[in-house]
Parts: C-alpha cells; sequence; structure tokens
C-alpha cells in the first residue's frame, strides 16, 4: 500500500514538472527584452559579486600596499578568465528583440529622380474657321460654346450656329439694319435656347433646334447690350447704359432686379459657380461683386445698390473676369489696354492675392477645369494666348496665330478645348489644355482552345 502511495506521489511529481516546464518553455518563447532570464544566469557568481567579490578588488587597488610581481599579476589574471570571474554584468538577458520588418524606403515624388511627364501643347491652332464681319469692338462678347457643344458666334448683323460634333453650319437669324450688329451671345444651361444682345437695346431668345424666336425682352436697357450671363432661369444683363438687369425668361414682367454701381459701360459679367454671387466689371475701370439677395426690385430706382466689394485698382475697362473652378472664393480679373494686368482677389476678404503684368490688353480668361492653370487671350502687341500656371503665374506656353487681338474664347463642355475668335476674321481652334483620356478597349474573348499557348509558325 504505501509502495503505490509512493508511486503515484512520484508521478503527480513527474507531471507537475512536465506541465512547469511547458509553462516555462511557453514564457521562454515570449520574454520581454527587459525582464532578465533567470535560467541563464550564474547565482553563485552573482551572490559574489555582490557581496564583496568587485569591492575587494578596488579595495586592494586602493591601498598603499605594495604591487604584487608582474608574474603573480599576469597569473590572477589568468586564473579569473578560467574561472570566468572577469565578468562584470550579473543580469542576462538571452532573448534579443526581434528584428523589424524591412520595408523598401518610398522616395517622395518630388525627391524622385523619374522625369516628370509633361503634357504636350500644340503651338499651332487644331482647325481654323472663317468668321467675316465679326466687329471689331472690345466691349463686346461675340463667342459661346453650349452644352451640347454648338458654337454660336455674333458676325455683323447675323447669328451663325456651328456643331462641333457633325461640322455642320447653320445660318440662325440676320437682323435688320435698324436692329443694328449682334452685340452679344450666351448660351442657356440647357444648351437648348440661345440669348442675343443687339445694339438697339433688345435682347432676342433663340430656340436653336427649331431656329425659332421664342421671345424678345424690350424693356429694361436704354442702349446696347454688352454682356450676358445666366443663372439657371434668369439672364443677367449689362449694357452701355451702366445698367445690370436680372431678367426672369418664364415670366411676362421679366424684370426681376437691378444692380446700380458703374458709370459707364458694362462689358463684363460672371455669375459664381453656386448663383449667390455676381461680378461685373466696367468701362469705368471698376470691378464689383454683388450678392443675388442685393437687387433693387426695379429698374425705376436711380439710387445705388449696396454691394459686396467694389475694386478700383484697375487703370483701364474690365471685361475679363473668370471665377476659379477649384477655389469658389477665388476671381480672376483682366485689365484693358492702359492696364495689362491680370489681378486675383479672395471674394471672403476682398483682399488682392496677386496682381501680374501681362504685357498687353486682357480681352478674356478661362480656368483649365483638370489643371491648376489660366488662359489669357491678348490684344495688341503679339494678339497671342498665354498659359499660365497658378498660383506661380510662370507662363507655361504662348499661343500665336491671331493676326489681330483676340475679341474672345470660349471653352468646350469637356474643358479641354477652347475657341478663339479675333478681328483678323478667323475662329481658332486649341488643344491647350490637354486631351480627355481614352477608355483602352476591352479584350475580345477568343473561341479558340488553348489561347496562350503559342504556336509553331
Amino acid at each position: 500500500m504505501d509502495a503505490e502511495k509512493k508511486d503515484d506521489h512520484l508521478r503527480f511529481r513527474t507531471t507537475k514538472n512536465e506541465a512547469f516546464q511547458r509553462k516555462r518553455s511557453r514564457c521562454d518563447e515570449n520574454l520581454d527584452r527587459f525582464i532578465p532570464n533567470r535560467s541563464a544566469m550564474d547565482f553563485d557568481f552573482a551572490h559574489y559579486m555582490l557581496n564583496g567579490g568587485k569591492v575587494t578588488r578596488e579595495t586592494d587597488s586602493s591601498t598603499n600596499s605594495p604591487c604584487c610581481s608582474p608574474s603573480k599579476e599576469a597569473y590572477r589574471k589568468h586564473l579569473a578568465d578560467i574561472f570566468n570571474m572577469n565578468r562584470t554584468r550579473i543580469l542576462a538577458f538571452s532573448n534579443k528583440p526581434p528584428s523589424s520588418v524591412e520595408k523598401s524606403f518610398e522616395e517622395p515624388a518630388f525627391l524622385s529622380k523619374k522625369p516628370v511627364k509633361r503634357r504636350r501643347i500644340p503651338q499651332v491652332a487644331e482647325r481654323t474657321l472663317d468668321a467675316p464681319d465679326i466687329t471689331d469692338d472690345y466691349y463686346l462678347n461675340l463667342l459661346d460654346w453650349s452644352t451640347s457643344n454648338v458654337i454660336a458666334v455674333g458676325l455683323g448683323n447675323s447669328i451663325y450656329l456651328w456643331d462641333v460634333d457633325t461640322g455642320s453650319a447653320i445660318h440662325l437669324v440676320e437682323n435688320e439694319e435698324d436692329l443694328g450688329p449682334v452685340t452679344s451671345v450666351s448660351w442657356a444651361p440647357d444648351g437648348k435656347h440661345l440669348a442675343v444682345g443687339l445694339n438697339n437695346s433688345q435682347i432676342q431668345i433663340w430656340d436653336s433646334e427649331s431656329s425659332r424666336l421664342v421671345r424678345i425682352l424690350r424693356e429694361g436697357h436704354r442702349a446696347r447690350v454688352c454682356s450676358l450671363d445666366w443663372n439657371n432661369y434668369v439672364l443677367t444683363t449689362g449694357g452701355m447704359d451702366s445698367m445690370i438687369i436680372n431678367n426672369d425668361v418664364r415670366i411676362r414682367s421679366h424684370i426681376i432686379g437691378t444692380y446700380r454701381g458703374h458709370t459707364q459701360e458694362v462689358c463684363g459679367l460672371k455669375w459664381s459657380s453656386s448663383g449667390q454671387q455676381l461680378a461685373s466689371g466696367g468701362n469705368d475701370n471698376l470691378l464689383h461683386i454683388w450678392s443675388i439677395s442685393m437687387a433693387s426690385p426695379s429698374s425705376s430706382s436711380g439710387s445705388r445698390n449696396p454691394w459686396i466689394h467694389r475694386f478700383e485698382d484697375h487703370t483701364a475697362a474690365v471685361k475679363a473676369l473668370a471665377w476659379c473652378p477649384f477655389q469658389s472664393n477665388l476671381l480672376a480679373s483682366g485689365g484693358g489696354m492702359g492696364d495689362h494686368s491680370i489681378k486675383f482677389w479672395n471674394f471672403n476678404t476682398g483682399a488682392c492675392l496677386n496682381s501680374v503684368n501681362a504685357g498687353s490688353q486682357v480681352t478674356c480668361l478661362l480656368w483649365n477645369r483638370h489643371e491648376r492653370e489660366i488662359l489669357s487671350s491678348h490684344g495688341m502687341n503679339d494678339n497671342q494666348l498665354t498659359l499660365w500656371k497658378y498660383p506661380s503665374m510662370t507662363r507655361i506656353a504662348e499661343l500665336q496665330g491671331h493676326t489681330s487681338r483676340v475679341l474672345s474664347m470660349a471653352q468646350s463642355p469637356d474643358g479641354y478645348t477652347v475657341a478663339s475668335a479675333a478681328a483678323d476674321e478667323t475662329l481658332r481652334f486649341w488643344n491647350v489644355f490637354g486631351s480627355p483620356e481614352v477608355a483602352k478597349p476591352k479584350r475580345e474573348a477568343t473561341t479558340e482552345p488553348f489561347p496562350d499557348i503559342p504556336r509553331i509558325r
């Protein structure tokens, strides 16, 4: 009976020791680098060192007792090496920290030595069309490009439409002499209706699909209408009478508001993308920013409207206006013959962020919708189109081809192509903002067996 109990006791101790060893092996695998490993330590030597072994040697060296002979000193060092007594570390850390996974260093883009792929900008117009009898007048706006990819241009008393997709041209209308030449054109957002401003202060609304005159807006202006811009169903018009009028083309009494602040002809109008702010430029060298809620209810009031901002920095007429597509509070403006500058304004603060001398009359400004660039068209002396990098305003390219000053520019619906009309009676198309990315054609599925096996020819 005692033998059986003794065997059970031994068996229990063996099982307990095996469990302890397994637990210890698991712990050894996950040792922390700052916790000493007791199994790798010599406790006798540690006890000797902690209780005076090292101190005794230091005390002996500090006393004035005579030094032992060199042979004895060498013997002592050799004996210490044999018994491993020259160790100075008491704690042992057997496991090293895990090595970090090496990651390939990725250089930032600006440190990469790979050449930057730059967009090729053609220096020659992609297409040139004749534009006979176009009026050479800086203050007029005679070119616009619709969302349905149709270009409208005013040539003398006539309006011509050119379908970019089909290449067909339509003579929409030829006005009588008493109505005067066409002074401005602007497509509605639907790409179907075209507003036409005339020299006799009338505004015509045309249906381009049926070539039908839909409406004539007679009341409002007392002189020619040289600037137009749409804000949804509201057509805003600017005239030589210095007035700006909001016209709701859906209702009979179309005048729903006016802005008074200019003293001379209003030659530039541009609504912001939100439709809440209107920028206007005039021959009085003034640039105004209005709120849609600041318009007076009728055109009879002779008092000035309150404006958000009034800028007097330009020294010539302000016709070129462009709201930035990637920064809603940024407005660009260009000055005329006596100014030659392109200025950038912060709408929120009213501060002039930058002013660049373009070297000649600025007739139009267009932002690149795909890159941070802006395109300007110019009058004398070079009659060129200049592409600028924003915000550094370094010249990227200069497109020359017109032999007289550029009067107007229009941008294609996809934002890549620009059309320019000039006093040399030509209409030129420039692939200045790049080309749309063409999707790669999908690989056609083959019906033959084992298509990937090379054939023997």
